[in-house]
């Protein structure tokens, strides 16, 4: 009788940058780790699927009321009040759940890392992906809502998919930092919300960079929310201004952000079985 194998799992010593190719073997289990987060999430309720409608447009006619109505710091020059922090508030959704989810993930799966080998890092970009089917919903609805009021897509449409890309980079890169951090500091699960809510208000995401006083605007515009909401909100409704500098100082900032988070995932990563 053949003596039975065994295979043992160490981690590795130094510094080993991250191996996307064996994240792209393990795409049949990122998405089925997305799907399960999504029937998780919308499990038992009486309304499922439809809350990823529901939510940004009670939320956009909340703040399209305060913003528009009450304060009148809204005034978009070509669509609606509503419309206008609609665009904005999907592009925030997607920004806040992934950066959310990707924190959270290992935690969320600690009783499947501490028995089961695979790359870790494919559980924040299941949660990336899974943030990024709820948007693809809540965008066809607003394409709904904006063709049924009479108004169309310019050229800037063609635009979408970069700034969807640099949002998600720039999320999955915090995503990855908090992750790493809250396996060893869980305090960082409690600062998480505060830092979203904070930013939320820092973000123009029912109102114009334009509102903003010309004295504060250098420094507002250091928050690369601003320039990215904007960019989104120009390609969806042609409003706004997209300036290069802004764009070359968004990309730069997102992908140092992505690289960090890249390095600070994997030089933890080694300590998460012990740590869990």
């Amino acid at each position: 009788m053949a003596d039975a194998y065994h295979l043992r799992i160490r981690p590795s010593r130094g510094f080993r940058a991250p191996d996307l190719l064996e994240c792209w073997d393990f795409r049949a289990l990122v998405a089925a780790l997305a799907m399960r987060d999504i029937k998780l999430r919308y499990r038992q309720t009486a309304l499922g699927i439809a809350w990823v409608i529901l939510q940004p447009l009670v939320a956009s006619g909340v703040l399209a009321f305060v913003f528009g109505t009450i304060a009148q710091v809204t005034r978009p020059e070509r669509s609606s009040v509503f419309i206008f922090v609609l665009g904005g508030f999907i592009g925030w959704t997607l920004f806040s759940a992934t950066f959310t989810r990707a924190g959270q993930s290992l935690l969320q799966h600690s009783m499947l890392i501490s028995k089961v080998y695979f790359p870790r890092l494919i559980l924040p970009i299941s949660a990336a992906a899974s943030g990024l089917l709820d948007a693809g919903v809540g965008l066809a609805f607003f394409a709904f809502l904006k063709l049924l009021s009479g108004s169309s897509f310019g050229l800037e449409i063609i635009t979408l998919p970069l700034w969807l890309a640099i949002l998600v980079m720039l999320a999955l890169g915090l995503g990855l930092i908090t992750a790493a951090l809250s396996v060893r500091f869980r305090d960082v699960q409690h600062i998480t919300p505060v830092f979203i809510q904070v930013l939320f208000y820092a973000s123009p995401v029912a109102y114009q960079m334009a509102s903003v006083p010309k004295k504060w605007l250098g420094l507002f515009s250091l928050n690369p929310m601003a320039p990215l909401l904007e960019g989104l909100r120009w390609s969806l409704l042609g409003e706004g201004y997209v300036r290069l500098p802004s764009v070359i100082y968004l990309l730069c900032t997102s992908l140092l952000i992505l690289a960090l988070g890249l390095l600070v995932f994997r030089r933890a990563e080694r300590e998460f079985a012990d740590v869990m």
